[in-house]
């Protein structure tokens, strides 16, 4: 019994270390990216996805990659919850592996590259909106503890947070528009607060901060969504 429930508690803590790590490196990357850049020279770039185009290129992939591997190794209560993560993996891999356009007008670069680059990255952020408004707020006990209360604010700001940066990113890009704030590298500071939402949610989820003062352990169990 005491292996059982030592292997258990094992579980918990490796299955929430899983989460932490993922808002970690989504908090993390714009700062990394942004100072390690200036370090080397480099200036503040028009977004994130452009640091791919630099010396930073490596972190940029290898940040992303470990991210997508993460996402990949998520396993949830229910089917839905694989799938997301799963979808998530993927749409980061082609943020990583499908690299935005270098310039404004760039012969020779493959146009079909900077798409899959701008669909990935849109599909990625409505995966991890998805977790926000949904599945990071399902719990299996009727009346949430007050941590789990104030967690769940917490996924829907970071999650109507995102939406909105989407959006503007969308607005700024519009070519009226796009001229007047360019210099103000929008773009970047919007991919930036997204990403940072997107580590914050996870890194709630993973028990950082707000965790239930009182949760035994098979609570943990199915509050962490691993499968009993």
């Amino acid at each position: 019994m005491y292996q059982l429930r030592s292997k258990e508690e094992h579980l918990v803590r490796s299955y929430l270390s899983l989460r932490k790590a993922i808002g970690a490196i989504g908090i993390g990357l714009p700062f990394t990216l942004a100072v390690g850049g200036l370090l080397l020279g480099i200036e503040l770039q028009e977004s994130i996805s452009a640091y791919y185009h630099t010396d930073m290129r490596d972190l940029f992939v290898g940040s992303l990659c470990a991210i997508a591997v993460f996402l990949w190794s998520y396993r949830g209560f229910e089917r839905r919850d694989d799938i997301a993560g799963n979808l998530a993996c993927i749409f980061a891999l082609g943020v990583a592996l499908f690299p935005t356009a270098p310039g404004l007008e760039t012969p020779g670069f493959p146009v079909i590259l900077g798409r899959l680059h701008a669909v990935s990255t849109a599909a990625f952020f409505l995966t991890l909106v998805y977790f926000c408004l949904f599945l990071f707020r399902l719990s299996d006990k009727e009346t949430p503890t007050n941590e789990k209360f104030i967690r769940n604010l917490i996924y829907l700001f970071c999650g109507y947070a995102m939406i909105a940066c989407l959006i503007l990113i969308g607005i700024v890009n519009i070519p009226a528009i796009a001229p007047l704030v360019r210099g103000c590298k929008p773009v970047f500071w919007l991919e930036a607060c997204a990403i940072l939402f997107f580590g914050v949610s996870w890194f709630v989820k993973g028990e950082a901060i707000l965790k239930d003062r009182t949760s035994p352990l098979t609570t943990r169990l199915v509050s962490a969504r691993i499968p009993m």
